[in-house]
């Protein structure tokens, strides 16, 4: 349902106006390009079914029959039938609207459709690069700092980033069935170890959880005296915009303070819904970072995180990391140089403002957590890889070692 509001709004070209004359439901603004898209591919649709989230998710695109019937057939690449524990494929009607603004050949397409270069597995690939399983005391709780926890509350997402760090766990049958027992089991962790401060709600993507979920896990997180922070990682700003009702912005702020994530990949993601939802938030009084992933051939150039940056400041969106993308199975086709992610902060700091310069950091493969790239981080550069520093003096190998035929 949508949320009832003394003024509904009807579609104009970068932004939206009052219309007096219709039903009070406070809608998205919207570009006046998904009516037609809606008649075309969701007949029978109305604005107010579109702005619902449920109905969003419930109608997302999951199969190449799917996508060709609203793209066509300009995407030759794409897998056809996605082999066992692969990591799933759904793009939520209002993405796709967005792609179909957007040239057929534009690289957001290659972030959320699967290509076959996914099946292709380099040296130095892992499944959980990030050896998180081997730092999970009980299920749903990754402890690898010794302050801070990730608490992975869902394996759903509206739509999954074919980059996906925890593509592992997303893929696996039963990612979505998480019960309140497992969740309360990791709240139970978190409240009888005393030294965590900072908890990271996360997955999944957590706001596809109902207002109730979301609000049993705020509430319990936050009656534990030892928690300082609350924070939550989400793309549903970029993908499903519509789900940031007021109702969930105010269950949010009642638990304050609550920080929350979001990641960006591209400045053409930065719709009029997309605005909406984060200054939603940001008017609820949480500050919101994002964290962008670097993309070969998406993102991986200094105008584009130039551009991005400067839009989400707009939004009141601090940019906050630029990640080297992990090395799971089939990333190759994603993954730049280090040294391009280095180039990009260069190609920033001094040309723009200080706020629009985020920490370029590499998620060290075999648990070693978060490392700035800095002068000091990389210690030697040879066949296996590029040798890393963390925040302890330990070092860590990053795989540079790229195939140079991608051909299936």
């Amino acid at each position: 349902m949508t949320e009832a509001s003394p003024l509904s709004m009807v579609p104009a070209r970068g932004h939206a106006v009052p219309n007096k004359n219709r039903p009070s439901v406070l809608s998205f603004p919207y570009d006046e390009s998904i009516l037609q898209f809606i008649a075309k591919n969701y007949p029978h649709t109305t604005i107010h079914d579109w702005n619902n989230w449920n109905w969003q998710i419930k109608h997302s695109i999951d199969s190449a029959d799917r996508l060709k019937e609203i793209f066509g057939e300009f995407h030759e690449n794409v897998i056809r039938s996605l082999p066992e524990d692969h990591l799933p494929f759904r793009i939520t009607p209002y993405f796709s609207s967005l792609l179909s603004r957007l040239s057929p050949n534009h690289p957001l397409f290659r972030t959320v459709v699967p290509a076959k270069e996914e099946l292709i597995t380099t040296p130095g690939e892992m499944i959980d690069p990030l050896c998180e399983a081997e730092i999970t005391p009980v299920p749903h709780i990754v402890h690898r700092y010794p302050d801070r926890v990730l608490f992975t509350v869902t394996g759903f997402c509206a739509a999954y980033c074919r980059y996906c760090t925890r593509s592992h766990m997303v893929s696996q049958q039963n990612k979505c069935h998480v019960s309140i027992r497992s969740w309360d089991r990791a709240i139970e962790y978190i409240r009888i170890n005393n030294c965590i401060r900072d908890v990271l709600i996360s997955g999944g993507d957590p706001l596809t959880l109902s207002d109730s979920g979301i609000e049993y896990l705020l509430s319990r997180i936050r009656a534990i005296p030892h928690v300082e922070i609350i924070r939550i990682g989400t793309k549903i700003p970029v993908v499903l915009p519509m789900r940031i009702t007021r109702s969930l912005v105010n269950i949010i702020k009642k638990y304050h303070p609550v920080m929350m994530s979001l990641h960006f990949s591209h400045p053409d993601e930065l719709s009029i819904e997309a605005r909406e939802a984060c200054n939603r938030l940001a008017d609820g009084g949480i500050p919101l970072g994002s964290q962008s992933v670097l993309l070969k051939g998406v993102n991986d150039q200094v105008e584009i995180f130039k551009k991005l940056n400067h839009e989400l400041l707009k939004v009141r969106v601090r940019p906050y990391y630029i990640y080297q993308c992990d090395p799971i199975p089939g990333s190759a086709h994603f993954r730049t140089e280090i040294k391009k992610g280095i180039d990009i902060i260069n190609g920033l700091t001094g040309y723009t403002s200080g706020y629009a310069v985020p920490h370029f950091v590499i998620d060290a493969p075999g648990g070693g957590g978060k490392i700035p790239i800095l002068p000091y981080a990389i210690k030697s550069t040879n066949k296996e890889g590029v040798t890393l520093i963390n925040y302890e003096g330990k070092e860590y190998i990053y795989p540079e070692k790229f195939s140079n035929n991608l051909e299936i």
